[in-house]
C-alpha cells in the first residue's frame, strides 16, 4: 500500500534523488528512476523527476516497494572497536549532556581532539554521523576544545541552529566557564588578563604543536580573560575559574602562565613549572566546565560537565568539591542613582 509523506523544512530546495538518498537510501538509483517513470511516485499528485526540487509542506507519494526497501545483504566482516567504545571514554551518544532538535551538548574527553589535523585519524568532528539519529543532515560543531581540555562542546543539529549559535558565540552572547587547577595562588583573587597573543613562528599546524605567545606586536589579537580564585592549598595550588571574553587559541592556558600560574600539566607553557607533586595526576588540569549561550529560537542554553576522572582525583586530594555550583562570575551591583 502506497504511503503519503510531508516534506520537512530541513529538506527544503533539495533535489528529489537527493531526498531519497537522505530518507531511503536502500532505494536504488535504478529504481528510483524506473519508478518516478512510471509515475508511482508522485509530488502533490503530480509526476515528478529526479532533478526536481521540492518545497517544504510538499506530499510524496511513495509506492511499497520504496517503504520496504531493503538493503542489500553484505559479507560479514570483521570490525575493530573505535577506541572511544571503552569504558574509560564510552561512545559519543554516552557522553551527551542536553540534546533537543536543535542542539546537542556533549562533554567532550581529555585526549581526543575536536578537529582533524596532521596526523589525526580520530576526533569529534569525524564521529558526528553517530549523532544524527532523525535528522537528515549530520551535526556540525560550533566551536572547539583543545585536544586535551575536557568538558562542554556545542554541537547543532541543523544548519539553522549551526548559524544561530555562531552569531551568538560572535556577538559574546555567551558565558564560558572553565576550571583550572594552577600550580601556585594568583596575587588577586579576583582579576582580568589583558594580553594580545599572537602564533609563534616554528611550529605546525592547528594541534600539540601550535603555540601562542603574549605580544604588543601589531598583528596580535587582543585577548581578555576574567578570573576568580575559588580555592587554594596552601601557597602550591589554586582552584581558579576563568572566563574567556575572546576566545583566542590557548587563551586561558597562555594567560594563566603570564600570571606566573601555570595550569598544572600545561608543559607547553608552564614548563617544569607545571609538573604536579604528589599523587596528582601527570595531565593537563583545564576543563570547559559549563556554558550559557543564547539560543537561535530565543532563551538560554544553559549546561555543566562533570569534571573528568583525573581532575576529581586532584580536587579529592586538594580538598575540593568537584560539584561545588557556586557561580564564580555573579552579576555586578549596580549603584540606584
Amino acid at each position: 500500500m502506497a504511503e503519503l509523506r510531508t516534506i520537512d523544512v530541513d529538506d527544503d530546495g533539495i533535489r528529489i534523488d537527493r531526498w531519497f538518498k537522505r530518507h531511503y537510501p536502500n532505494v536504488t538509483h535504478v529504481l528510483l528512476e524506473k519508478l518516478l517513470r512510471k509515475g508511482e511516485i508522485r509530488l502533490d499528485g503530480k509526476r515528478a523527476k529526479a532533478a526536481d526540487r521540492i518545497v517544504a509542506g510538499q506530499s510524496m507519494k511513495l509506492p511499497p516497494q520504496v517503504v520496504h526497501a531493503k538493503a542489500p545483504e553484505k559479507p560479514e566482516t570483521k570490525t575493530q572497536a573505535h577506541p572511544l567504545a571503552t569504558k574509560d571514554m564510552g561512545s559519543l551518544a554516552d557522553r551527551i549532556l542536553y540534546m533537543d532538535k536543535q542542539v546537542i551538548v556533549i562533554d567532550k574527553p581529555p585526549g581526543l581532539a575536536t578537529q582533524g589535523g596532521s596526523g589525526l585519524t580520530k576526533h569529534v568532528d569525524g564521529m558526528l554521523d553517530s549523532l544524527q539519529y532523525e535528522k537528515p543532515t549530520r551535526p556540525k560543531l560550533v566551536h572547539r576544545l583543545d585536544r586535551d581540555t575536557s568538558g562542554v562542546l556545542l554541537v547543532a543539529r541543523t544548519a539553522q541552529a549551526a548559524s544561530g549559535l555562531s552569531q551568538s558565540l560572535a556577538l559574546r552572547d555567551t558565558s564560558k566557564v572553565y576550571w583550572a587547577l594552577v600550580r601556585g595562588v594568583p596575587k588577586q583573587k579576583n582579576g582580568v588578563v589583558k594580553a594580545a597573543l599572537v602564533k609563534e613562528g616554528g611550529h605546525g599546524p592547528r594541534g600539540r604543536d601550535e603555540r601562542m605567545t603574549v605580544s604588543e606586536d601589531d598583528d596580535a589579537k587582543f585577548a581578555l580573560t576574567e578570573y576568580a580564585v575559588i580555592g587554594t592549598a596552601g601557597t602550591e595550588f589554586a582552584w581558579v575559574a576563568a572566563r574567556p571574553i575572546t576566545g583566542r587559541t590557548h587563551q586561558i592556558r597562555v594567560h594563566m602562565a603570564s600570571l606566573g600560574t601555570p595550569i598544572v600539566g600545561d608543559f607547553k607553557y608552564g614548563g617544569t613549572d607545571a609538573r604536579p607533586s604528589g599523587a596528582i595526576p601527570d595531565k593537563l588540569h583545564l576543563h570547559a566546565r559549563s556554558i550559557d549561550i543564547g539560543r537561535p529560537d530565543g532563551g538560554r542554553l544553559q549546561a555543566i560537565a562533570p569534571l573528568p576522572p583525573h581532575m576529581i582525583k586532584s580536587w579529592k586530594l586538594l580538598g575540593f568539591d568537584p560539584d561545588d555550583r557556586r557561580d564564580p562570575f555573579p552579576p555586578k551591583k549596580t549603584r540606584k542613582k
